[in-house]
C-alpha cells in the first residue's frame, strides 16, 4: 500500500563515506567498498526525470492519442474517439528547470 522509497537495502547514497564500519579483516580495501564509497558521496539533488509523454508517428508530443471513427448504426452516424496505443514512442529523460530534493534525503525541510 503505498511507494517504496529505494529499492537498495543496506546502501544509504546521502551518508558520508567514512561514517560506516565498512573495513575488511585484512586491512585492505575490497572493489565493493570502493564502490560503496563512490556511492554514499552522491548529491541529495535531482536534476533529470523520466518523461511521461509519448511522441507519435507525426512527432507530436502528449500524454494520450485519440483517433475520431464513424460508426454507422441503424442508418445514423455517430463520431467516436478511440484512444491509440500502437507507434508511440517514450519522451525519454527530461533535464528539470530547476533541481528537486531526494525522495530519500533524510532532512526535515519544514515544521509546523
Amino acid at each position: 500500500m503505498g511507494v517504496s522509497g529505494s529499492k537498495a537495502r543496506g546502501i544509504w547514497p546521502f551518508s558520508s563515506a567514512g561514517s560506516g564500519s565498512d573495513t575488511s579483516s585484512n586491512g585492505g580495501s575490497s572493489s565493493s567498498e570502493q564502490t560503496l564509497a563512490r556511492v554514499r558521496k552522491a548529491t541529495p539533488f535531482i536534476f533529470t526525470r523520466r518523461g511521461s509523454m509519448y511522441y507519435d508517428e507525426d512527432g507530436d508530443l502528449a500524454h494520450e492519442f485519440y483517433e475520431e471513427t464513424i460508426i454507422t448504426r441503424n442508418g445514423r452516424k455517430r463520431a467516436k474517439l478511440k484512444r491509440i496505443y500502437r507507434n508511440l514512442i517514450p519522451q525519454g529523460i527530461v533535464k528539470l528547470e530547476h533541481p528537486r530534493i531526494h525522495v530519500d534525503f533524510p532532512v526535515v525541510i519544514c515544521e509546523v
